[in-house]
């Protein structure tokens, strides 16, 4: 779409007209001898005198290029641009970081898949999380993982296919045997410590209480809730086993609800995908969305056809000068020629 940066312009589009039309010719005074035996003198020297006044007349050409010239000048000065259809951009407006644990007891097989199989915990877990991932489109989606330690698997990226690519990729033991939810929740605080974004979210899920970490978890917990990060639990597993196989449900609760957040207990696959798609309601994807309309200026288009109009009106006139001169000069000769050859024959 063709839009002007400054459309009053046009409006002087008659101003050569008025000019023409209000102001008088334009005279040139010059000192002159008034001679009274001009005429005379004149014919006794064979010269046929001309008006002494010279009155410049414009050839059609001029008549042509002048107002051309005007109007595209005016073009340029009016600022065309040309508008590209609009771009959508779209920023995330919230950090969604999933923490994993990954202690030894997440190799009991007490969950089934999607074709009824037993499975492990760890394996019902990246199948649900797999998908959750795959619909939160519009988040920064971050990965964390642990055992008796914890540290990021993947930072908070609009890269989805990688923080997938990551998670398959988890193993059970890789961050230890025992269960630091503390620590946890400290890499996720240190992930978004930095960040800008006004909303930011942990979506921890373990099947265990916490056995390692060197933050305790409710400290852990207020310093999330002063730094504005929600903490969404997830207890899977057997609340009433002993050990390290015991999930702590209350200290669970009581994290969720220090910083905001709910706290479930996912005992089947599909109780785990109900969590996750209930997670999906109460976060719902959030994003900036903004129209950017790129704009190209063509102002020197109609400057430089301008340009090239009065250059060529300009080399022309020199040229068509320069062949008179030349016609001029070879007639004068050959009329002094014929001249000299009467005198000699007289």
């Amino acid at each position: 779409m063709l839009i002007f940066d400054v459309p009053w312009v046009f409006a002087l589009l008659p101003i050569p007209l008025l000019v023409w039309w209000l102001l008088p010719p334009y005279r040139e005074a010059s000192r002159a001898v008034r001679v009274p035996f001009f005429e005379e003198a004149a014919h006794a020297a064979g010269l046929t005198p001309a008006r002494g006044a010279v009155v410049l007349r414009t050839n059609w050409a001029q008549k042509l290029i002048a107002p051309v010239s005007w109007g595209l000048l005016l073009l340029a000065a009016a600022g065309p641009q040309w508008v590209e259809p609009p771009i959508e951009r779209v920023e995330a407006a919230r950090d969604l970081m999933l923490a994993i644990d990954l202690s030894q007891s997440m190799e009991a097989k007490d969950f089934t898949d999607r074709e009824g199989r037993r499975v492990d915990r760890l394996t019902a877990v990246k199948t649900v999380v797999d998908d959750f991932i795959d619909r939160r489109k519009g988040d920064r989606i971050g990965l964390i993982v642990f055992g008796s330690a914890a540290f990021p698997q993947a930072p908070l990226t609009l890269d989805h296919a990688t923080v997938r690519l990551l998670l398959d990729e988890l193993r059970i033991g890789m961050a230890g045997p025992q269960t630091s939810i503390g620590d946890a929740i400290g890499v996720a605080i240190k992930m978004t410590e930095r960040s800008k974004m006004k909303e930011r979210v942990l979506i921890l899920l373990t099947d265990g209480n916490d056995t390692a970490s060197k933050l305790p978890p409710e400290q852990a917990a207020k310093i999330a809730k002063q730094q504005g990060v929600t903490i969404h639990t997830i207890g899977i597993g057997n609340p009433k086993a002993e050990g390290e196989q015991r999930v702590d449900l209350h200290a669970l609760e009581q994290l969720a609800q220090t910083t905001g957040g709910r706290s479930f207990r996912g005992e089947q696959r599909q109780g785990l995908e109900g969590i996750y798609k209930t997670l999906d309601e109460i976060t719902p994807e959030k994003v900036k969305r903004s129209l950017y309309r790129p704009k190209r200026a063509l102002y020197f288009y109609p400057l430089c056809v301008a340009a090239l109009l009065l250059v060529a009106y300009h080399l022309a006139m020199l040229a068509w000068t320069a062949i008179g001169e030349k016609s001029q000069i070879r007639s004068t000769n050959i009329e002094i020629r014929n001249k000299g050859n009467m005198e000699t024959g007289a």
